[in-house]
C-alpha cells in the first residue's frame, strides 16, 4: 500500500476508438483461433470498462460484439452477447478493481474472461452440440497474464511527463 497514486489526464475517444480498433485487428491476424491465442477485444473492452466505464459501456460492447460475430462467421448474437455482460460485469466492479495493485486486478479480470467464454461455449454447445474441450479456457489464463502489460500500454498516454512543468496546477 506504500506505492503512490497518480493523477492521470484525460483519456481521449480517439484513443480509445484507436485502441479497440488495434483490438478488433489483433483479433482478425490468423493467429485468432490457436489454443491460447487471448480474445484482445475481451482484454480491452475489460480495461476501458474499469477504467473509463462511462465511455465504453454496454452499447460498444454489443458493436464489437457484433464485428466480431461477422468475423468469426458465428452465431449472430453469440460474441455480442458475452461482450454485453463482459462489459456489465466490468463496470459493476470498476470502483473495487481499481484501488488493487495490477496483479490483483488480474486476478478480478480472470472470472470476467472465464464468463465470457463460458457464454460463448454455451451458446456453441446449445446451437451445435460440438464442446471444443478444455484448454479452450486457457485464453483467459493467457489473457490475465497479458493484462499488466496492456494496462501499461493502455495508460501510457494518460501519464504525466516526467519533467513537470511547476506552472501548471496538474
Amino acid at each position: 500500500m506504500n506505492r503512490p497514486h497518480y493523477i492521470l489526464l484525460p483519456v481521449s475517444p480517439l484513443f480509445i476508438t484507436f485502441s479497440l480498433t488495434c483490438a478488433f485487428m489483433l483479433n482478425l491476424l490468423p493467429w485468432g483461433h490457436w489454443i491460447g491465442a487471448p480474445d484482445f477485444v475481451a482484454l480491452f473492452l475489460v480495461f476501458w470498462g474499469i477504467h473509463q466505464p462511462r465511455k465504453v459501456g454496454i452499447g460498444v460492447a454489443f458493436f464489437m460484439g457484433l464485428l466480431m460475430d461477422v468475423h468469426d462467421a458465428t452465431l449472430l448474437g453469440e460474441n455480442a452477447l458475452a461482450y454485453t455482460l463482459l462489459s456489465y460485469l466490468a463496470i459493476m466492479i470498476h470502483r473495487r478493481v481499481l484501488w488493487f495493485p495490477v496483479l490483483t486486478q488480474a486476478l478480478h479480470v480472470f472470472p470476467l474472461l472465464l464468463a465470457t467464454q463460458a457464454i460463448q461455449v454455451i451458446v456453441r454447445v446449445v446451437v451445435s452440440g460440438k464442446f471444443p474441450g478444455w484448454m479452450y479456457f486457457i485464453e483467459s489464463v493467457v489473457g490475465i497474464a497479458l493484462w499488466p502489460v496492456i494496462t501499461w500500454m493502455l495508460l501510457a498516454p494518460q501519464r504525466r511527463a516526467v519533467d513537470r512543468d511547476h506552472t501548471r496546477p496538474i
